[in-house]
């Protein structure tokens, strides 16, 4: 964990130093915002959505209309369920934590608008389920090695840019079974991440 810091913190000053260096229209800064998470099989639906945030880095880097955006974000994901009967009902969580790199190809629409499509790789960090119905509360860690250290899978979507800051809206679709052991098998099947997000970023050039 000592050395995944030092990374991150490197990779960070790193990104924000390069996209200083660009040229004007392109930006580079820091951005934070809500995810809308769930897990799905066949098809990714809105069901059981489990609300979450996103915050991270972003540079900028070419020259022209179709430029390139990397960008490094810590991001919530994983599903939300409801339970009970006559006498009782209950709220559970099932959350999984990422450090995440998209690489992004962006097209930009002049200094207004940008589309944004891409892989992106997410490294799992944590993962805990929380649940609480009338009579208890539960807040219990889960072993990472249950789960896929890595996940991955497609970005897209757009931002509209307003001088320093810009407004964007990103969905992200997951390509990777989360589960890795036979017990998270048994309990998620061949589950994959969805994720839907709503941001605002900043513009530091």
């Amino acid at each position: 964990m000592k050395n995944l810091r030092i990374l991150t913190i490197t990779c960070l000053l790193g990104l924000l130093t390069i996209g200083y260096s660009q040229a004007q229209n392109l930006r580079s800064g820091v951005k934070g915002g809500l995810n809308v998470s769930n897990l799905y099989i066949d098809e990714a639906d809105d069901e059981n959505p489990r609300y979450g945030f996103n915050i991270g880095v972003f540079t900028q880097l070419g020259d022209g209309a179709f430029v390139l955006q990397p960008e490094l974000n810590y991001t919530t994901k994983g599903t939300k369920t409801t339970y009970g009967g006559d006498f009782f009902d209950g709220e559970a969580d099932f959350n999984l934590n990422y450090l995440e790199l998209p690489l992004l190809f962006t097209f930009k629409l002049g200094d207004g608008a940008d589309i944004h499509i891409g892989p992106y790789a997410g490294y799992l960090v944590g993962s805990n389920f929380k649940s609480s119905d009338n009579f208890f509360s539960t807040d219990i860690d889960l072993d990472r090695d249950n789960f896929k250290n890595f996940d991955f899978g497609l970005s897209g979507g757009m931002a509209l840019n307003f001088d320093a800051i810009s407004v964007g809206a990103r969905y992200n679709y997951g390509l990777t079974k989360i589960a890795e052991s036979q017990e998270a098998k048994d309990l998620l099947g061949s589950s994959k991440n969805s994720v839907a997000q709503l941001y605002v970023a900043l513009n530091l050039n």
